[in-house]
């Protein structure tokens, strides 16, 4: 076996404190970040924490965001969000974020995770972190309720899948369609229990948010998480949003390391769809061109970032939603629903039909509102399992923000290459 260590092995190692640890070996970690939202978090916690007669291990570590059950639609809803909030008050806990956007774009966007931690959260999405060169992964409410109380878990150490991406994307071709292709070629088995390691220049080309995206959906590869190695956007990306002179020196795979890699040619990828009901029913969508559409959105932690509604402004502007279709759009967070209104992005959106919906998990997470039995709907979001984001007769294609406005405007699913050109 080769003596180096991956970028997986180094975030575990630091984190167990030793110099290096094997793939295989089971190790005990110290957290230094748990995230858990109104959904994962104080109403599971909170009985059993007192159950134990536990204490949080340090209230400095742990970040707790609204965002499934906002806004409240229910009693129930208002139940669950009431917990939270009283939970947070009582516990005096330092960082909450109430109903300004998603989970895994608030918490980076205000500075919380930096290259070189280990990270918890109580979400399957929680991969996003690996954008930025932390080891992040989703757990269960039991482990979290372990880590809550001691601040440590343990892990056995995984083995790293590299997808590497040669070249670059051609215009309306974005990290979703990355993703939609690598999760056809693999399956949402893919890479379980894996560090799947994002690399490769189309990789290192990509902006902070796009890369967000590939982490992200490192999920529906079954990872445990997805990295990318930090570098220069990630040290200019963090400055910006609160975390200044980050260290991203040595946070990479070494060159003698062990690890399976695939590689992937960016320019020659084609904008993707996968049909319902499954992410891993994906193709290129000339596979799909002319099927009708009823509903579009562009929403969620996977697809309603800041890059992402600029991508759909791009192909929306000078343009009108078809008839008969609704265009609806949920900005991740409010700090991305802000920008876009200030460069314009948001009045283009507008302007061409499109229905503005409050920054939260929404019809992705299946809370609130949904769509309707019978309809066809493609997506920006991660998945289209059946009976998630309607009745088990709406039919869910999943593709990116470009795709999803393209289809829109011609009200079936299009190619965006096509109104771009």
């Amino acid at each position: 076996m080769s003596g180096g260590q991956t970028l997986a092995q180094k975030l575990i190692a630091r984190a167990a404190g030793r110099d290096s640890v094997r793939v295989g070996e089971v190790v005990t970690c110290k957290v230094d970040l748990a995230m858990f939202h109104d959904s994962s978090g104080p109403r599971r916690l909170q009985p059993m924490l007192e159950q134990l007669g536990a204490q949080i291990w340090d209230k400095s570590r742990v970040v707790l965001v609204m965002d499934h059950y906002v806004p409240e639609r229910s009693d129930e809803a208002r139940r669950i969000v009431r917990i939270a909030r009283d939970w947070a008050r009582d516990q005096q806990l330092p960082h909450v974020y109430d109903s300004v956007g998603i989970c895994h774009v608030v918490v980076p966007q205000h500075g919380h995770i930096r290259p070189g931690m280990f990270c918890v959260g109580g979400d399957s999405h929680s991969p996003t972190g690996g954008a930025f060169g932390a080891y992040m992964f989703g757990i269960g409410s039991t482990e979290m309720l372990g880590v809550v109380a001691t601040g440590e878990i343990w892990v056995q150490v995984p083995r790293t899948l590299r997808m590497r991406w040669d070249g670059r994307l051609a215009q309306g071709v974005a990290a979703k369609d990355m993703m939609l292709a690598m999760i056809g070629r693999f399956g949402m088995n893919g890479g379980a229990y894996q560090a799947v390691e994002f690399a490769g220049e189309a990789v290192r080309a990509l902006p902070m948010h796009e890369r967000m995206t590939l982490s992200n959906m490192s999920a529906e590869l079954g990872a445990q998480v997805g990295l990318v190695a930090p570098d220069e956007v990630t040290r200019a990306w963090l400055a910006g949003h609160g975390a200044p002179d980050v260290e991203t020196a040595g946070w990479s795979t070494d060159a003698d390391s062990f690890f399976e890699e695939h590689a992937f040619d960016a320019g020659a990828l084609a904008p993707q769809v996968a049909a319902p009901f499954s992410p891993a029913n994906g193709a290129a969508v000339a596979e799909f061109a002319g099927t009708q559409v009823h509903a579009a959105y562009i929403g969620a932690c996977t697809g309603a970032k800041l890059d992402d509604l600029r991508f759909a402004a791009e192909v929306l502007r000078g343009r009108k939603v078809a008839a008969g279709v609704r265009l609806m759009v949920a900005p991740a967070s409010h700090a991305d629903r802000d920008t876009a209104a200030a460069e314009g992005t948001l009045q283009a959106l507008v302007d061409a039909g499109a229905e503005l919906l409050p920054s939260a998990c929404g019809i992705c997470a299946g809370y609130g509102d949904s769509f309707a039995g019978g309809e066809t709907v493609i997506s920006s979001t991660a998945r289209n399992f059946k009976g998630r984001m309607g009745p088990p007769t709406t039919q869910v294609y999943l593709a990116s923000a470009y795709t999803v406005a393209a289809s829109a405007v011609a009200g079936r699913i299009a190619d965006p290459r096509e109104l771009l050109a």
